[in-house]
């Protein structure tokens, strides 16, 4: 193997020692809410929780990040940490209709009662997650994911193809609450038979590949009117490098399951041309947004897109066969590393700033699935070639 390969291995063992033996463990011990039910949104960098409104995002990242947790090797209490968040989503957050709010308080209160589609779409991924991980929940899981796949259905479909974000609709569409439905629906098609996962997926990824992708550029862009075309502006425009790695994952992941060679080459363009234009070498990380010319619209550098690089770079690596896909994973894993360096292990920062800074604020707990996944998926690769 190349030293790339090396590189990423032994980077790769760092990220795993820092899940099992930091993250898991305090996300746990302190992230957990163990008088009110559910996880904190934040911790601050002094190790505190910090309490205030939770997202009905967030806390299926944390189910699915301790689903998980098992597999990449922590021995700690994963099972009841996972029936933890899941007693929590479901009192706090599910509404009569099946379906998911969007915010409840502090004391579970709902502060917002919307069901909207990327909220939907983790719980969605969230149930799968249970069912594969906790066998004897799985079939209360997929009880619960079919009301929400049913209303989603009869509710919001878009004429086109894909979903209206809220229902009744409205302006503008987006592309990110479809990929992480996409996610959701490739989840469900592993582990159920019901064809209709498979259906979505494939109605989902030919919706990428038809209307998001900006053609002349290859990148998938962000908003969108009402009928799927830009939305007007600079917002119509913006092309986020997290996102070409992420969807570039997704739709590889597509590609290999349907045969699809097209998804696949318009994949690794994507993965290509983010690293070209959304890396910023100087810091060694993705940076936010560019426009759809690959000028730059935002050169913040988030910590999620540099776990989307990872991934995206592993599964070209093995796709491909190319060496050059093991150089930018561990360039990738790298970048991550710098946002995981806290006086507490196991926290992180969130923002990166162009003068090479850190903003020093709490640490978001919705970055745990983008970083135990990226560690899940370079894990997986890594096992396979070696």
């Amino acid at each position: 193997m190349t030293n790339a390969f090396a590189d990423a291995a032994r980077l790769r063992d760092r990220l795993k020692t820092w899940a099992v033996e930091a993250a898991y463990p305090i996300w746990w011990e302190v992230g957990a809410d163990r008088v009110k039910g559910g996880f904190f949104e934040k911790i601050d960098l002094d190790g505190q929780a910090v309490d205030g409104p939770r997202r009905g995002r967030v806390l299926p990242r944390q189910i699915y990040a301790y689903a998980i947790a098992g597999d990449l090797g922590w021995r700690g209490p994963w099972r009841a940490a996972v029936e933890h968040g899941l007693a929590y989503f479901l009192s706090a957050y599910r509404r009569s209709d099946g379906q998911f709010r969007t915010l409840v308080g502090p004391n579970g209160e709902s502060l917002d009662d919307t069901a909207d589609l990327y909220d939907q779409a983790f719980a969605l991924f969230a149930l799968a997650a249970v069912a594969k991980a906790l066998p004897d929940r799985a079939d209360d899981a997929r009880t619960l994911a079919l009301v929400v796949r049913e209303r989603l259905i009869a509710e919001r479909k878009h004429p086109v193809a894909g979903f209206h974000q809220t229902n009744p609709p409205s302006a503008p569409l987006q592309s990110n609450p479809h990929m992480h439905l996409f996610e959701a629906m490739l989840a469900w098609n592993e582990i159920d038979k019901d064809p209709i996962w498979r259906t979505l997926a494939d109605e989902i990824a030919e919706l990428a590949l038809s209307r998001f992708i900006h053609a002349p550029s290859g990148q998938i862009r962000e908003f969108f009117d009402l009928d799927w075309n830009p939305a007007p502006g600079v917002a119509g425009r913006i092309c986020e490098p997290g996102h070409q790695f992420e969807w570039g994952w997704l739709l590889m992941r597509w590609g290999q399951l349907a045969g699809r060679a097209d998804a696949t080459a318009a994949a690794l363009r994507m993965i290509d041309d983010a690293e070209t234009h959304g890396v910023d070498l100087s810091r060694g990380v993705a940076i936010n947004a560019l426009l759809d010319d690959f000028s730059t619209h935002d050169d913040g550098a988030r910590l999620w897109p540099q776990t989307e690089r990872i991934k995206a770079a592993v599964l070209a690596a093995e796709i491909t066969g190319q060496a050059r896909y093991w150089d930018m994973a561990a360039a990738a894993a790298e970048g991550l590393m710098a946002y995981l360096r806290t006086a507490i292990p196991g926290l992180w920062r969130d923002k990166y700033q162009p003068d090479e800074t850190f903003i020093e604020e709490p640490v978001p707990a919705s970055s745990f699935y983008h970083i135990a996944l990226a560690i899940l998926e370079m894990d997986r690769v890594i096992n396979a070639a070696s």
